[in-house]
């Protein structure tokens, strides 16, 4: 059976038109899903409220440990990736917390969390290895 991955973002405009949409394989679909679940908050998507993960949730939390958090994230990504992500096998997980030094143009230097992220398993359909790497800042979340 021959799948269609379209390229992310969607072309709304093209959809809506009947035009063609852009296509992508299947590696790059996978690592857009993701990077969906990744910065999608608990709750956002109205049809399931357990789509997404925790980086929302801890994003202006004062969680003093680095490890509590990076547990926090990883608990939540392993769950939501093996209920989501279905089209991975044996899929593994590493995750670092680091405070980060920012220097911006205008203002001094501000220091955020910084959370690294990867992702690693085999595609089910072509039995090849993937890897996904996401850096996330916190508090607020940007990438």
């Amino acid at each position: 059976m021959q799948h269609n991955y379209y390229k992310f973002p969607l072309n709304a405009t093209a959809l809506i038109q009947n035009r063609s949409i852009e296509k992508s394989n299947i590696e790059v679909s996978i690592a857009n899903y993701i990077h969906l679940i990744m910065t999608t908050r608990f709750g956002e998507c109205h049809f399931d409220p357990s789509f997404g993960s925790a980086i929302w949730d801890v994003d202006f939390n004062n969680i003093g440990s680095d490890n509590k958090l990076r547990t926090m994230v990883l608990e939540s990504l392993i769950k939501s990736l093996k209920t989501y992500e279905t089209r991975l096998s044996n899929i593994e997980f590493d995750v670092h917390i680091a405070q980060e030094e920012i220097n911006l143009r205008r203002e001094k230097s501000r220091i955020k969390k910084g959370v690294s992220i990867s992702v690693n398993g085999v595609i089910k359909k072509i039995n090849e290895a993937f890897s996904y790497k996401e850096h996330f800042f916190i508090a607020p979340l940007s990438y």
